[in-house]
């Protein structure tokens, strides 16, 4: 049964019969613009499903009479791009890097096609300004565990680290408690023996016990003197930089876990003239040797 509708005596506009708690609903007309902007609506809906490409089908989608096509658009602005760039990059071609940091107008292209593919590739992991993070190396710093100099950052970059090219810079800590490889006393040994390195304070004790141990399992790549070495990637022990943290939890995770971070490989999706680019951009910008 519809509810009863009778007109309100202070107003004189008839209700929709609905009441709650004693307060009746008023049947007042829409305001003419919120009815004006809806029909505008419509109509506008109306013309671009018309005009542009809007209804998916089985086979496609229509394609509207204006047959405008966004991916066509970013194919045609691509193609002004490479024309534009097409100079520079044929000049970065032919030129090696040393060429191009001692040519300035060389230099300033690949400064300015270094920042922008380094912006789009790059500074997920190593952060916009290139100082990374927990597990990211900083590209500020002059720390290079495979080299810093020009020809070492393109040959890092276009090959990657741990990425499963044939090429690929590659070394692997030995996970020295998770494999039980040792105790964890002597883990905790070898914590006081590399702060001791780094100069600071640490258990005199522990150092002693951890000598013959880091001369029996660490030596080989980080050193008599835990420096590293940058033919296989070893870090320097002995400096304040740390990739995945200085203090005595970190140090321990690390020779428990043995971790090792993965850079893809860009040689197949760079161009080498964008790699060259990008190599000049980090060398110049970011500490390079």
């Amino acid at each position: 049964m519809a509810p009863e509708r009778e007109t309100d005596a202070v107003t004189g506009v008839e209700t929709t019969g609905h009441e709650w708690d004693g307060i009746r609903e008023l049947d007042n007309p829409l305001p003419r613009w919120w009815l004006w902007t809806w029909y505008g609506c419509i109509a506008v809906a109306i013309a671009y499903w018309i005009l542009m490409p809007a209804w998916p089908g089985l086979h496609g989608y229509t394609k509207g009479l204006l047959h405008a096509s966004d991916r066509a658009n970013v194919a045609t602005e691509l193609q002004a791009l490479d024309v534009q760039r097409g100079s520079g990059a044929a000049m970065m071609r032919k030129a090696s890097l040393t060429q191009i940091e001692q040519d300035p107008k060389l230099q300033a292209y690949a400064q300015q096609v270094g920042q922008s593919v380094f912006g789009d590739n790059c500074a997920t992991c190593h952060g916009i300004g290139g100082t990374g993070g927990k597990g990211y190396p900083n590209l500020r710093d002059d720390v290079w565990l495979w080299g810093g100099t020009l020809e070492d950052i393109q040959h890092t970059i276009t090959v990657g680290i741990r990425s499963g090219h044939p090429q690929a810079r590659l070394s692997q800590m030995p996970a020295f408690g998770r494999d039980g490889l040792l105790p964890p006393e002597t883990i905790s040994d070898l914590t006081e023996y590399v702060v001791k390195l780094s100069g600071r304070p640490a258990d005199t004790a522990a150092v002693a016990r951890a000598t013959p141990v880091f001369a029996a399992q660490c030596v080989a790549c980080h050193g008599v003197d835990g420096r590293g070495s940058q033919a296989v990637g070893a870090p320097n022990l002995t400096d304040a930089e740390w990739l995945y943290g200085s203090d005595r939890k970190a140090i321990s995770g690390q020779i428990f876990s043995g971790n090792g971070g993965v850079m893809p490989t860009w040689g197949g999706r760079l161009s080498p003239e964008t790699i060259k680019a990008l190599a000049v951009y980090v060398h110049a910008n970011a500490g390079g040797q």
